[in-house]
């Protein structure tokens, strides 16, 4: 992620040289989420394969979009075992649904360099609004002379909206897996082509 500076990484509202199409970089990118378990503590896991397009209009926010797929059998939480049953049929079912993706529907700048991303987020057959929270993290040419810019998002739904319902009770009261998940977007993204403002 493209560390924010705001003496040289202005707001995208005011920094129309960003404007153009990018490709997220997986290899400096993370899509991660975080769910509750056993009512004590927080599993974290993320997608290890995913790809997505940006196009950006950096003087006029508003016109910018996002597209992203993620491959639902590349979860990653640190135990075989859990990420199988996540792929199976009581969660993602990845046999079946292989993607799930997301694009943007509009995006509201809420001031310096937050914005509320619009769109929706289709898991299996289900398809639904979802609204991510983002930040512009900055811009800049790396090593490469690859042209790239930042964002870090978050994002808060209900999983059984999208079909991931199964869960089992606790002895002690409550149930195993949270309803409630948090996702958490770290990205890097470079540019193919630049495009001139509308």
């Amino acid at each position: 992620m493209i560390q924010r500076d705001n003496a040289t990484s202005p707001a995208l509202g005011a920094h129309p040289a960003v404007t153009g199409a990018y490709t997220i970089d997986p290899v400096h990118s993370t899509i991660g989420f975080s769910v509750r378990h056993a009512m004590i503590t927080n599993v974290r896991g993320r997608f290890d394969r995913f790809e997505g397009l940006l196009v950006l209009d950096g003087s006029a926010p508003s016109r910018s979009k996002a597209y992203v797929s993620v491959q639902t059998d590349s979860m990653d939480t640190g135990a075989a075992d859990r990420d199988a049953h996540l792929a199976g049929p009581d969660f993602f079912d990845s046999a079946t649904f292989p993607l799930m993706t997301f694009h943007s529907t509009g995006i509201v700048p809420l001031g310096d360099d937050e914005f509320r991303l619009t769109g929706s987020l289709r898991i299996k057959d289900i398809e639904l609004p979802l609204d991510i929270d983002v930040v512009f993290g900055g811009a800049g040419d790396d090593a490469f002379g690859n042209h790239r810019v930042g964002f870090a998002g978050s994002a808060t739904l209900r999983r059984s909206d999208w079909g991931l319902a199964w869960n089992t009770p606790l002895d002690t009261g409550g149930v195993l897996i949270s309803d409630k998940v948090t996702l958490t977007l770290d990205i890097s993204a470079i540019r193919t082509e630049r495009e001139a403002a509308a």
